[in-house]
């Protein structure tokens, strides 16, 4: 039998008893009254061992559930903590790339501007021998045409023909008074064509 039944026969025992006269006492049997009381001291160490258990193994549960709970904060926040340095580092590296990124920038504007300045320098250098080379290319065909005009005057006069609108240009042949020397005309068309 329980502990909580031994209390009820105890209750019951307490209201069946006869009241005494002009009193609130009731007479109980003592024998009855204290084979009770003894077996509830009997039966009251396992329901205290129970109890016992009970608030022993409640108490081990909300230790260590008071445990994983901490456990849970702590690596919460180390894991705040982690997020908020590798946010961090993301910050830093973002402004780093963004630095270095303009830098890249400016320093390929100026190597652009460089080489550019540098290639109109030497298209301006070349220009300028261009037009030297144009200028005696030019200066070498009108000296050629000339020469050519004087071999066909001398060729025309080996023939005996008749005045080339040539040598009305250049004259009769004659240079300072003197007849020219029509081979002389051909080795100098000769050396010009040459070189």
């Amino acid at each position: 039998m329980d502990l909580a039944a031994r209390i009820q026969q105890l209750e019951d025992l307490v209201n069946d008893a006869k009241s005494m006269p002009l009193s609130s006492s009731v007479l109980v049997n003592k024998e009855e009254m204290l084979e009770l009381v003894t077996e509830m001291k009997e039966g009251l160490p396992e329901e205290i061992k129970q109890a016992r258990w009970i608030v022993k193994d409640r108490e081990e549960l909300l230790a260590k559930a008071r445990l994983e709970a901490e456990s849970i904060v702590e690596q919460a926040r180390q894991e705040q903590l982690a997020l908020a340095r590798q946010e961090e580092v993301v910050d830093r590296a973002r402004v780093e790339a963004e630095r270095v990124l303009e830098l890249a920038d400016e320093e390929g504007r100026r190597i652009r501007l460089e080489a550019e300045d540098y290639v109109d320098a030497k298209l301006a250098q070349f220009e300028i021998v261009l037009r030297k080379l144009q200028e005696e290319t030019q200066g070498s065909a009108r000296q050629l045409a000339r020469t050519l005009d004087q071999v066909e005057l001398g060729r025309e006069k080996l023939r005996g023909a008749p005045t080339t609108a040539a040598e009305e240009e250049f004259g009769t042949g004659d240079v300072d008074g003197e007849p020219v020397d029509d081979d002389r005309s051909v080795d100098l068309h000769d050396q010009e064509v040459d070189g």
